[in-house]
């Protein structure tokens, strides 16, 4: 019997990498001091060695710059926690990124509403 999985080794292991590093911010590393961050997305190289991992911040209580100086100085960290989570042969770098598409999506909502009262 041939067993084949409903998606690439990568897409797996995307999804494993960022359930992993929200369990960190809960059990590891706080990162309440920055504000609410969620990471939106994660995106792995085809070797699994590099991962972006994009993230979105409510209640932000630095500028945008600050917190990913701050985040990207915790990568290190948040590499360590994810090595002895994941068992692949290589622990992928990770670099985080500000997720623009959640600014892009408040943007057009917002000219959509324009839009509306003004129609009125």
């Amino acid at each position: 019997m041939i067993y084949k999985k409903p998606y690439k080794r990568t897409e797996r292991v995307r999804l494993l990498i960022q359930k992993i590093l929200g369990e960190i911010t809960t059990k590891h590393i706080d990162l309440s001091h920055l504000g609410f961050i969620t990471f939106t997305r994660v995106d792995i190289s085809p070797d699994l060695r590099h991962s972006k991992v994009f993230y979105s911040v409510i209640n932000r209580k630095f500028p945008e710059d600050t917190i990913n100086l701050e985040l990207n100085k915790l990568a290190k960290s948040f590499r360590k926690y994810l090595g002895q989570e994941i068992r692949l042969k290589n622990t992928p770098d990770i670099t985080f990124y500000l997720d623009e598409a959640i600014k892009h999506e408040e943007h057009m909502q917002s000219i959509m509403k324009d839009l509306k009262i003004s129609k009125s």
